[in-house]
């Protein structure tokens, strides 16, 4: 019996060994010939089931997680949540929903069930599901802070989308932000898109300005500029105080020539916009630069403009597949 104990050892650790290097056929072998004389063969079983995933073999995967459960049914949790992460890997996600609602439906629910469910829901972009459960996450403290945060901060930015979609309360919806995660550029981004989506404009450019005060951001100065107060000739004075010490910014000066339009500052806006140009060319620099030139009474120039910035535009594409000279014969 002991040998037969090392033998099925020594082809764990083989099979294993296989696994590593990359030969999933012969390590799934290894580990499951034999595995029932091995001393913890669900551990032979739950490390067969992830080779034959690895070979895109699922059936088989879940004919070792039955073994698995056979052979040690007290297991069955850790069984179960190894099956949900696979199917989770091979996004087959009803599934693997249905396992870890089961998992954490039980008495006293189970931690790391929540957290599969939280990547489940992510994948998924689930963001609704996923927010419900951040609170369960932080107070179970899993998985690491830092990833919680990161997926805090895509539910917000959700949140905030979702609530300018349907002209709801944005700055309740900020509010619901934790403190922590305000200074993000991401929802500091959505938050003003928001306001300026749900017509409150004059609030969007108070807050973008104090956001900016605080942290240079190029997204944030871009909004600065499209988001119009009830006062942009103030708005302009704050932008060039800001040229003073960015001055060849491209997105302030793409702002600054925004601002100036609103204030019909025509050869001023011309400048600004120009200068943006000669610091980066941008599909929307030029955009704008051709809004300028229409309401000058530049067509042709315009016209120009335009096209510059749709050709940027395609060359950011990717490149169409050539024609098969089949289809060239047709």
């Amino acid at each position: 019996a002991n040998y037969g104990a090392r033998r099925a050892g020594k082809r764990f650790t083989q099979g294993l060994i296989e696994i590593a290097e990359g030969n999933y056929s012969k390590g799934e072998r290894l580990l499951t010939r034999g595995a029932a004389k091995a001393d913890a063969p669900l551990l032979n079983y739950l490390a067969a089931a992830r080779a034959a995933q690895l070979q895109n073999q699922d059936a088989r995967r879940d004919n070792w997680l039955k073994l698995a459960y056979e052979q040690q049914p007290e297991a069955s949790n850790a069984i179960l949540l190894t099956q949900a992460e696979l199917q989770i890997a091979h996004e087959q996600y009803e599934h693997a929903q249905a396992t870890l609602k089961q998992l954490d439906e039980q008495e006293g629910g189970n931690g790391q069930a929540v957290v599969l469910l939280a990547r489940l829901f992510r994948a998924r972009e689930d963001w609704r599901q996923l927010g419900e459960l951040l609170p369960r996450l932080r107070r179970i403290g899993k998985p690491e802070k830092s990833v919680i945060d990161n997926w805090s901060v895509d539910f917000h930015e959700f949140q905030l989308s979702d609530t300018a979609a349907h002209a709801g309360d944005v700055p309740r919806a900020w509010e619901d932000v934790p403190k922590h995660l305000k200074k993000t550029p991401r929802l500091q981004t959505a938050y003003i898109s928001a306001l300026g989506a749900t017509g409150l404009s004059n609030k969007a450019s108070i807050e973008v300005r104090q956001m900016l005060k605080s942290r240079w951001h190029p997204e944030l100065v871009r909004l600065y500029g499209k988001t119009l107060s009830d006062d942009p000739s103030a708005q302009l004075q704050q932008a060039e105080k800001w040229l003073a010490k960015h001055p060849e910014d491209h997105e302030l000066l793409l702002a600054a020539g925004r601002l100036c339009m609103a204030t019909e500052l025509w050869g001023k806006a011309r400048s600004y916009l120009e200068s943006a140009l000669a610091t980066r060319h941008t599909p929307e620099a030029y955009s704008v630069y051709g809004q300028l030139l229409t309401q000058l009474g530049e067509s042709s120039a315009a016209a120009e403009a335009y096209r510059h910035g749709l050709t940027l535009i395609e060359l950011s594409q990717p490149a169409l597949p050539a024609p098969s000279s089949s289809s060239e014969s047709t």
